[in-house]
C-alpha cells in the first residue's frame, strides 16, 4: 500500500483535476437530523457519546426504514436549553416536506415511525415550511470539511441564523465546502462564505444556482447531471422550472425525460467510471475511480 500524505486535501486535488460537481450528491430521499452538540467522533452515529448504544440502534433502524441519520449542531456548538431538536425530511421532487419536534429525551428517537418517513409518510411531527441549511463540518471524518465548512457555517449563521446547522457527513468530501437543503434534498458544493450566503439567498427567492449544485438527492446521479444540463441549456433556475417525468437506464446510458413549460426535453447521458483512479477522500487509503458523466444529447419534443 502506498503510504499517504497526511497534508494531503481532497478539496484541493478534485479542484486540480478539474472535476465537475454535477451529478454528485447522494442518492437518499428521507432524512432524520438529530441535534447532538458533539463530538461526533469519525463515525458520527457511534461515536457521539450517546447514552446506552442509542447510536447503533438507531443506525440500525434507519438503515431498515431506509431513512439517512445524520446529527446537526449550532455552529460555535451552541447548546439548547429545552430538549433535542430533530428534523424529519423527505426530498419528494416536487413535493418536499419537513416535520420537526424537540425531545427531552433521546431514548424517544427509537419511538419514532421510520418506516412512515421512509415511505414518505409522516413520522407524526410537526410540519414546518422552514428551509434547513446543513453545512457539513464533521472535520472527524474528513479535514476538507471542517477547514471549508466552517467559514461557511459561520457565515450562513450571520445571514440566515435560524435555518442554519452544522451537519455530520453527507457525502462528497472533495466537494467542501458542502451544504444539504432540506427538505429539497439539494446538494451544493465548493462553497465559501460568501457563495453560501449567495446560494441560501437565492434557495429562499425559489431560485437554484447551477454553478454549485452538485445534484437534487431524490434523483440518481445521472439524471441529477442530466437536470443540471438541462437547466443550463435553457437558463431555467426556477424551483419548479423542471420536471422529471421519466427515466430509462441501458448499460452506461440513462435517458431522462423532463417537462419544461410546453414541452418536454430528452437527456441522454453516458456514465462511465474515471480512466485513472484516484484518491477521493483525505483519509482514503487507497485509489478509486469515480463516476464521470458524459452529456450526449438534448432532444426536444411537443408536450402530450
Amino acid at each position: 500500500m502506498t503510504a499517504r500524505d497526511p497534508a494531503f486535501r481532497c478539496a484541493v486535488g478534485s479542484e486540480l483535476r478539474g472535476e465537475s460537481t454535477a451529478g454528485t450528491a447522494s442518492n437518499v430521499r428521507a432524512f432524520l437530523l438529530v441535534e447532538h452538540p458533539g463530538p461526533w467522533g469519525v463515525n458520527a452515529l457511534r461515536d457521539a457519546r450517546l447514552p446506552d448504544g442509542l447510536g447503533d440502534d438507531l443506525a440500525r433502524a434507519a438503515g431498515a426504514a431506509r431513512v439517512r441519520p445524520l446529527l446537526i449542531r449550532r455552529p460555535a456548538r451552541r447548546v439548547r436549553q429545552d430538549g433535542m431538536r430533530v428534523f424529519a425530511a423527505f426530498a419528494h421532487p416536487s413535493r418536499p416536506w419537513l416535520e420537526t419536534t424537540v425531545l427531552d429525551d433521546p431514548h424517544a428517537l427509537l419511538e419514532l415511525d421510520l418506516t412512515a418517513l421512509g415511505e414518505g409518510r409522516s413520522p407524526g411531527l410537526t410540519p414546518s415550511d422552514a428551509s434547513v441549511l446543513c453545512v457539513c463540518t464533521h472535520g472527524r471524518h474528513d479535514a476538507c470539511c471542517a477547514e471549508r465548512g466552517r467559514p461557511v457555517a459561520a457565515a450562513l449563521a450571520v445571514a440566515h441564523p435560524d435555518d442554519t446547522w452544522e451537519v455530520s457527513h453527507i457525502g462528497g468530501d472533495r466537494f467542501a465546502g458542502n451544504m444539504l437543503v432540506l427538505p429539497h434534498g439539494l446538494y451544493y458544493g465548493r462553497l465559501d462564505p460568501v457563495t453560501s450566503v449567495t446560494v441560501a439567498d437565492r434557495h429562499a427567492a425559489g431560485e437554484l444556482d447551477l454553478d454549485h449544485l452538485r445534484g437534487r438527492s431524490a434523483y440518481a446521479m445521472p439524471v441529477q447531471f442530466a437536470e443540471i444540463a438541462l437547466r443550463r441549456e435553457l437558463g431555467q433556475t426556477r424551483h419548479d422550472a423542471v420536471r422529471l417525468v421519466s427515466r430509462r437506464k441501458a448499460d452506461e446510458v440513462t435517458e431522462a425525460v423532463f417537462a419544461v413549460g410546453d414541452a418536454r426535453w430528452t437527456v441522454r447521458v453516458r456514465t462511465t467510471p474515471s480512466a485513472d483512479p484516484v484518491q477521493l477522500t483525505c483519509r482514503a487509503t487507497r485509489d478509486n475511480p469515480a463516476p464521470a458523466h458524459e452529456l450526449l444529447s438534448f432532444d426536444r419534443s411537443p408536450a402530450t
